[in-house]
């Protein structure tokens, strides 16, 4: 590239700006993103100032608060102004003289055209030969210190200042790391706090010795795309640094001169000198670009190896045709035109274009085409560079879509449906038109993950987007919030029935049955509707409405749908202060309140124990059956702690009624599916056991089938568990859900409770309700459990017990649940003093 070249051709146009106000973090963070290593300070449409990783070695690291000052306070207000005809030369010796490492392009009137950094430029100085010649010891910076891995920032950026260097080694353990300008852009990006240099430094180090070629040390910087190597000597002790500027500052003075007067003879190097067309092939052999020299008339005259490389055509294949093989077909005859006519106005054209390789493949290259024009003004050649920049945007294009689509299933994400939303407001709203929201979750997705795992739960989201996608229109949008819940999005609906009928197809299609791992199995989803402009009038409430009405839904038996009610607001926001102050509570165990109800053995009427039974005394709403709120426990993820303090009261209870000298009964304590499954929870029963001082026989668990579903083995290690201790175990509710006697056989319960349900249709005379109480408590007695009879109401119900292997009764007829204190004054006696008793005391 000639000297005098005008420095527009090299200039990045990509200018990335920010506004005085911005803080510092927050305008290195946007640096670190785009790799850039200036932000110019704009106010209005004036540049004001320029900050650049070199300016970072000034920012004062012991103090946070300096990493949020606004960029005004810290940015270089004096900064280097070109015009874009300003020969690159002239721009190295004003780079060189003035100490700065940015310049700004401005055009006539001063308006920002592009930046050009000091490595733009001494990166078109074509020194190869120098670098041929010269060993490294030639260029290095001596090294002085090397920094240790614990130092502190700010006192490692004071040592860059003090050195004038754009890096410092660290030392981190046996390896050698390296801190840069950029590194402490990044570290203001996201400002951790006080953070060693041995975590910000970027390791291992690549290294040189100090008596290798300064070709291969440049070709190390491209290959491994760092900026700095270490120097080694022979004994391997660091003894310097060595970058992009360090080699063109040692070859300035030597070279420039000569390069300067090669790069000015290029258009006449074939005709007067071998030597310079020896010295110019080189030059353009070693390029990274791709190089084409073309006649007046566009034809090749000339590639080099990088253009066979990129493009597959030889240069005995390409000598003589026109660039016009290369073509892909994409671009039309006005794109070439206005590329024609920029070259014959301004002698040269810069872009992107797509071009076909030899094989057949389309590639993106970025172009630049420049005259070259003889002593009368006459184009005597085209010269042409390029670049393959296909993997570059193949690359930004991933990004992109990581940024706004789903990665599993390809739909767009929260992200990219709000900017939907927004926009489909904006034009609903011109158009006077209504759109609808629609918030779908699929039921019980947590048990397909559990029993067929979670990559098998993957494909079936999959599926269920495709399936949901399949049904909507051309204009519609489908995203996933993520896990298993996505969002329509329906512009231009007519009416909430329209809608509605949308939600049954996606109900419908859902409900088909899925094959996955060579099962087939039937799911369902929970579908809620919000509408513009009745139900809101921006993205976000839309969304959230449409998310009350779909928990509304499942509230009302799921595989349905509903549309948003302005009572459902209502709802949400007391459901919001119920689950607040379920919260407080199962932090503190304030508000839960215990009710013992008694069983007594059907024989001899004695009391044997007592089922406990919570309820939740709410700060304004009063007592709160359990019915209202464990289902907003489970769906909070409250339970857990709830259950936790629910036992230590149980167990503080019983301790407080033996001393106060009382022979308290077993209590048997209900427990959810989340609490059973729940690591270690036999150690954790044992803890509390030891820590109320309380015999485990006082205490029991009831389980319902449907924690027990398919997992009997491992429900069996936990009941042992708990029975190892001495507290016994059983089963409630029995018959009402996936019953199986193989429970009875396979599970080490000790009590099984039959469901209240059987008992009342004692009173209907069926045969085949006896048949089926005979049947499962005769087999139950036969297996040594104790069985339980619930819900007896009534002495006809006592009475048609009789014939049945029954051991205990509870129910109303034979006590209420009642407050701890009332069961203590009515069921239990006093304890009878022991040997123990009496040496307590």
């Amino acid at each position: 590239m000639p000297h005098n070249l005008p420095i527009e051709h090299i200039m990045q146009t990509g200018l990335l700006t920010c506004s005085p106000a911005t803080p510092l973090h927050t305008a290195a963070a946007r640096m670190a993103e785009r790799r850039c290593s200036s932000m110019l300070v704009v106010e209005g449409e004036r540049v004001v100032g320029i900050w650049t990783e070199h300016d970072s070695l000034r920012v004062d690291f012991a103090d946070p608060v300096s990493l949020t000052r606004p960029i005004a306070a810290v940015m270089n207000p004096s900064l280097v102004t070109l015009s874009p005809d300003t020969p690159i030369g002239e721009a190295a010796v004003r780079f060189k003289n003035d100490d700065h490492h940015h310049a700004l392009i401005v055009d006539a009137a001063d308006k920002p055209l592009g930046i050009v950094s000091r490595t733009d430029v001494v990166l078109r100085q074509g020194i190869e030969p120098y670098l041929k010649l010269r060993d490294v010891s030639a260029a290095m910076r001596p090294v002085t210190q090397v920094v240790a891995h614990d130092a502190s920032l700010d006192e490692t950026a004071e040592t860059m200042r003090r050195q004038a260097s754009d890096a410092v080694i660290v030392r981190c353990g046996t390896d050698l790391g390296i801190l840069t300008e950029r590194d402490l852009v990044r570290f203001i990006a996201h400002h951790p706090g006080a953070t060693p240099v041995g975590e910000l430094a970027s390791q291992p180090l690549l290294t040189v010795r100090r008596d290798d070629v300064l070709i291969h040390a440049r070709d190390l910087l491209i290959d491994h795309h760092v900026r700095h190597l270490a120097v080694l000597d022979e004994a391997g002790a660091v003894i310097g640094l060595l970058g992009f500027e360090d080699m063109l500052a040692g070859a300035e003075q030597l070279y420039l001169d000569d390069l300067r007067q090669a790069l000015e003879q290029r258009d006449h190097a074939l005709a007067q000198s071998r030597k310079h067309l020896q010295l110019a092939e080189r030059v353009i052999d070693s390029s990274l670009e791709g190089i084409i020299i073309t006649d007046a008339r566009t034809r090749i005259e000339f590639v080099n190896p990088a253009f066979t490389h990129m493009t597959g055509y030889t240069l005995e294949e390409a000598v003589g045709r026109t660039p016009a093989m290369l073509s892909s077909g994409r671009h039309d005859a006005a794109f070439y035109r206005q590329m024609w006519e920029a070259l014959q106005s301004r002698g040269f054209w810069r872009g992107e274009i797509w071009n076909r390789r030899k094989s057949g493949q389309l590639y993106l290259e970025l172009l630049t085409i420049t005259a070259m024009r003889d002593e009368q003004g006459e184009i005597t050649n085209f010269a042409a560079l390029f670049n393959d920049i296909t993997h570059l945007r193949e690359n930004e294009e991933r990004v992109r879509r990581l940024a706004y689509y789903d990665a599993l299933t390809q739909l767009p994400n929260r992200r990219l449906l709000e900017d939907r939303l927004s926009l489909a407001i904006r034009h609903a709203h011109r158009q006077d038109q209504p759109l609808a929201v629609v918030f779908i979750d699929i039921d019980h997705f947590k048990q397909v993950n559990d029993s067929l795992g979670h990559a098998l739960g993957d494909e079936l989201l999959v599926q269920v987007a495709r399936r949901l996608s399949a049904e909507l229109r051309e204009d519609d949008s489908l995203a996933r919030l993520g896990g298993d819940e996505f969002i329509a999005l329906l512009p231009e609906v007519r009416s909430p029935a329209e809608a509605a009928r949308v939600a049954r197809r996606l109900i419908d299609t859902i409900s088909s049955p899925f094959t996955l791992g060579g099962r087939q199995f039937r799911i369902g989803c929970s579908v809620g509707i919000s509408l513009y402009p009745t139900d809101g009038d921006d993205a976000e409430s839309l969304v959230h409405h449409a998310d009350a009405a779909m928990y509304r839904a499942k509230q009302e038996g799921r595989n349905t749908y509903r549309l948003y009610r302005a009572d459902m607001h209502a709802q949400d926001s007391q459901r919001l202060a119920l689950e607040t102050a379920l919260r407080n509570t199962a932090e503190t165990g304030d508000g839960l309140v215990v009710h013992y109800q008694p069983l007594f053995d059907r024989d001899s009427g004695q009391i044997r124990g007592a089922e406990a039974l919570v309820r939740w005394q709410h700060p304004t709403l009063g007592m709160i059956s359990p019915g209202d709120f464990i289902p907003l426990a489970e769906s909070s993820g409250l339970i857990l702690p709830l259950g936790e303090q629910l036992i230590d009261v149980i167990m503080g209870q019983l301790r407080a009624w033996h001393q106060a000298g009382l022979d308290p009964v077993p209590v048997a304590i209900n427990l959810s599916p989340r609490q059973f499954w729940q690591s270690g929870l036999a150690e954790w029963v044992g803890q509390r056991l030891a820590h109320h001082d309380l015999p485990a026989r006082l205490v029991g668990f009831e389980l319902t089938e449907s924690c027990l579903l398919d997992q009997s083995q491992a429900a069996a290690a936990i009941l042992r568990g708990l029975q190892s201790l001495g507290c016994f175990t059983a089963i409630d509710d029995f018959g009402t859900g996936y019953s199986s006697l193989s429970y009875l056989q396979d599970l080490p319960f000790n009590e099984l409770k039959v469901d209240r349900t059987f008992i009342r249709r004692l009173n209907d005379g069926t045969r085949s309700s006896r048949a089926i109480l005979g049947a499962v408590t005769g087999l139950a007695s036969e297996l040594g459990l104790t069985v339980v009879a619930e819900g007896v109401e009534t002495a006809e119900q006592l009475e048609r017990l009789k014939p049945y292997q029954i051991d205990l009764i509870q129910g109303f007829l034979m006590g209420r649940p009642s407050p701890a204190a009332t069961f203590a004054d009515t069921w239990l006696a006093p304890r009878r003093m022991t040997a123990d008793d009496a040496s307590d005391r």
